[in-house]
C-alpha cells in the first residue's frame, strides 16, 4: 500500500516542479533573448532497510532550449541580436562574468553601456563607456562607434562576443545568466550581432500552455492515487478490526 503512496507522491511532485518550469518560461514569452527552461526527472530508489523499492522522482539535469527566437527589426541603434551560438558578455551583480542574448542595451548617466537591466556590458578591457552626447552605432563584429558632435566617429570599445561549444556548455544560474563551468569564456573574434534588431523569447505560448493543462490532468491522477490508496487503507482497517 505504502509503495502506490510512494509512487503517487513523487509523481505529485514532480508535476508541481514541472508546473513552475512552465510558469516562468510563460512569464518571459515577452523577454529579449530568454531561453526556455527544461524540466528533466528520474527515479530515484529510498534508501533505507526495507525501502528498496520505494522510489522518488528526482529533477535532474536541468537545462535549456537552445533554439534561436524570432528576431525583430526594431531601427533602434542601441539594438543588437546576437547571431549563431554566440552571446553577450555582461558583469553580474556579485562582480562575476554572465552571458545573456538579452540585447537591448541603454547608456547610464555616467556614460556605461548596459542591458536594460542596469548589468554593464563587457568590452575586450572590461565595461564600456561612451561619450557624453554622442551617438552610437555598432558594427557587425562588435565595434561600438561614437559619432561626436563634430562628425568624427570613434571606437570606443568592443563588445565582448563569446560563443558556447560541446566542450564549454552554459548553464543558467539563479540570477537568470548564463555561465560556463569551466571558468569565464575567451572572445570570439568569429561571432557577429546584427544592430538595429532584437531576438525574441524562444517560449512557444500555446505550446507552453497546452504542457500547463497536462501537467496539471497528470497532478489531479496522481490526487486520485493518494485517495485511492487512503480508501483502500481504510477498507483493510476495516476488515482487520472485523476479524
Amino acid at each position: 500500500m505504502d509503495r502506490m503512496i510512494y509512487l503517487s507522491m513523487s509523481g505529485a511532485k514532480a508535476m508541481m516542479q514541472r508546473q513552475d518550469t512552465l510558469s516562468h518560461n510563460l512569464a518571459n514569452a515577452s523577454t529579449p533573448g530568454f531561453k526556455s527552461e527544461l524540466a528533466a526527472f528520474r527515479a530515484v530508489p529510498v534508501l533505507g532497510s526495507g525501502a528498496s523499492t520505494r522510489v522518488y522522482a528526482l529533477e535532474t539535469t536541468p537545462g535549456y532550449d537552445a533554439t534561436p527566437g524570432p528576431v525583430t527589426a526594431t531601427g533602434r541603434n542601441l539594438d543588437v541580436a546576437v547571431k549563431g551560438n554566440s552571446w553577450l558578455s555582461v558583469q553580474a551583480l556579485d562582480g562575476t562574468e554572465g552571458y545573456t542574448r538579452g540585447g537591448s542595451l541603454d547608456i547610464t548617466a555616467d556614460g556605461t553601456l548596459t542591458t536594460r537591466s542596469g548589468l554593464p556590458i563587457l568590452g575586450d578591457g572590461g565595461p564600456i563607456q561612451v561619450p557624453a552626447n554622442s551617438e552610437i552605432s555598432i558594427g557587425a563584429d562588435g565595434t561600438v562607434s561614437a559619432k561626436g558632435t563634430n562628425g568624427k566617429i570613434t571606437p570606443v570599445g568592443k563588445l565582448k562576443l563569446v560563443t558556447a561549444t560541446d566542450e564549454t556548455p552554459l548553464e543558467r544560474g539563479t540570477d537568470g545568466l548564463f555561465r560556463a563551468a569551466t571558468g569565464d569564456l575567451q572572445a570570439d573574434p568569429n561571432a557577429r550581432v546584427q544592430d538595429g534588431a532584437l531576438e525574441g523569447s524562444n517560449v512557444s505560448p500555446i505550446e507552453t500552455m497546452v504542457s500547463m493543462i497536462a501537467a496539471a490532468r497528470q497532478f489531479e491522477s496522481q490526487m486520485k492515487m493518494l485517495q485511492t490508496a487512503e480508501g483502500d487503507e481504510k477498507a483493510a482497517a476495516q476488515l482487520l478490526s472485523l476479524n
